[in-house]
């Protein structure tokens, strides 16, 4: 698979790595075999970057994460997360200690002494950045992380906290169906020399062959309560993207391959993390980073998907509170 530089001075990692929310159960069960099924086939497949938080599935995924890297002896560059607290009432920490506290659980879960990337995953807004961007600074000095990252920000936080140390990476969704980034985010990576990481760049399933269907997702399906996959929002979204599907099979692709082929081609500060819970899944996508554009195929994916055409907000009015809001 192609490399792709993780900031400027980051570590060369697959220009697609694996994010590993799913593993928690997010999406619905999962096992071991299977998710240790996809961990193996996505290493056989050249990746080497995964993407993983203390908070998916309450430390299940770090652990599933850890277990497998030790008994492979594989040596990946993995990002985590800290910042969202989960226990009622949901809310969101970024002083020190807890960022502290919650990094040593997350290297013990990993079984590792340090990550390559250590990312603040909501930001809390009573505390200034630059008081979180001092804190991931130390921690970088201190050899326990190798670079930090923010995810679901905007652009003047992400210049403010580049002002006090250098941000690694930006991780917000991004996708054919979420172009909000657009309005300043990916031009501020690009601006300091930052990896933009698109997390769910395949809509949550919805740019794939075999779409979901929102009556068979289990109860602790996330995307139950998202507005984009309940009627009468869920039927318009599928009219629009079985146009963009068609045209991936008469290119030959499958739908997701190509809904990936188009964020890689955005900019080589991309590095896309789709997630999976299974090893057949994942082959779908597989090759995307060798798929080469035209300007005839950039212009009919604008006219089929052009922006703004997804019926629906991305979150509910719960998920919505954490994101920073800046358009």
């Amino acid at each position: 698979m192609q490399q792709r530089e993780l900031g400027r001075g980051g570590p060369l990692v697959s220009a697609i790595g694996l994010g590993c929310l799913s593993f928690g159960g997010i999406f619905g069960t999962t096992d071991r075999a299977a998710s240790l099924g996809a961990l193996d086939a996505a290493w056989e497949a050249g990746i080497t970057f995964y993407d993983t938080a203390n908070i998916y599935g309450a430390g299940v995924s770090e652990t599933m994460l850890g277990d497998w890297l030790a008994d492979r002896g594989h040596r990946a560059v993995v990002a985590t997360k800290v910042g969202i607290v989960t226990t009622p009432p949901r809310g969101f920490n970024n002083s020190a200690a807890y960022i502290r506290a919650e990094l040593e659980a997350s290297l013990r879960r990993l079984r590792t002494d340090h990550v390559a990337l250590y990312y603040i995953h909501r930001r809390q807004p009573e505390i200034e950045i630059e008081e979180v961007a001092g804190t991931m600074a130390r921690l970088v000095e201190e050899g326990k992380i190798g670079g930090y990252g923010l995810s679901e920000v905007a652009p003047y936080t992400i210049r403010r906290a580049h002002a006090v140390h250098p941000v690694r990476a930006v991780q917000n969704e991004y996708s054919l169906w979420t172009r909000l980034p657009e309005l300043g985010v990916t031009r501020a990576c690009a601006d300091l020399g930052i990896a933009f990481v698109p997390f769910s760049p395949l809509g949550r399933g919805m740019l794939s062959d075999a779409q979901p269907d929102p009556s068979l997702m289990g109860e602790g399906d996330i995307r139950r309560t998202m507005p984009r996959f309940m009627a009468p929002n869920f039927a318009a979204n599928v009219a629009a993207i079985d146009g963009f599907r068609a045209f991936a099979a008469a290119r030959g692709v499958t739908t997701a391959a190509l809904a990936l082929a188009w964020v890689l081609d955005r900019g080589a500060d991309m590095i896309p993390i789709p997630g999976t819970r299974t090893a057949s899944h994942l082959r779908e996508w597989l090759g995307a980073d060798a798929l080469v554009l035209s300007d005839s195929d950039r212009a009919e994916i604008d006219r089929l998907l052009p922006p703004g055409f997804a019926h629906g907000d991305r979150y509910d009015a719960a998920q919505n509170v954490g994101p920073e809001r800046f358009a």
